[in-house]
């Protein structure tokens, strides 16, 4: 079976990074990891990919060097970029050259509480309901056509931290469904 090549960009601890890890150790699964690149020398998600034998770099931050982000994602044959969990935006020119190859996964139901804060957001504007969002990367921040959604309650007693927690378990199925059928879709 032919497999879509990852490429996962990280800035920390890169808890999606691990779930779609773990997802492609799968045979079944029509995906598989081909580097992790992070924008952060002290990112724990780095370590973890280092540990299962992934090869990974780091890329200067300020400015941050879309040049060699494009480069070994190129000598790694990358087929989709993941970003998990990293903290900066894309340029459109770095955009134009992976258009519809670029996914984020954002911690509310886009397109509500986009940018920071979501999970704050959504405390302060008293929804009943929030959750996580894949969706391709625009230049316009978290504005890209959404590939998939889950929804988490809003319980009376959420704190950012609970209601954080509760859609991270969220996102790491989320984002993994969104690979797989993307990965399927990409072989019709």
């Amino acid at each position: 079976m032919k497999k879509i090549k990852l490429g996962i960009l990280i800035s920390d601890r890169g808890s999606n990074m691990q779930a779609l890890m773990k997802a492609c150790q799968d045979y079944s699964f029509p995906a598989e990891m081909a580097c992790v690149i992070s924008n952060n020398n002290k990112a724990a998600g780095l370590k973890v990919a280092e540990q299962a034998g992934m090869p990974t770099f780091i890329v200067k931050n300020k400015p941050l060097d879309v040049d060699k982000i494009h480069e070994i994602l190129v000598q790694y044959k990358v087929n989709l970029v993941c970003l998990a969990g990293f903290m900066r935006i894309l340029k459109a020119d770095f955009l134009s050259k992976w258009h519809g190859k670029v996914i984020n996964i954002h911690p509310s139901l886009l397109p509500s509480f986009k940018g920071l804060n979501a999970q704050e957001q959504a405390l302060k504007a008293g929804v009943k309901i929030t959750g996580c969002t894949v969706h391709y990367v625009t230049p316009e921040v978290d504005s890209g056509t959404i590939i998939a959604q889950a929804a988490v309650p809003v319980l009376p007693n959420d704190t950012i931290h609970s209601l954080s927690e509760r859609i991270l378990t969220e996102e790491h199925k989320c984002y993994v469904k969104a690979v797989k059928l993307i990965a399927i879709l990409s072989k019709n």
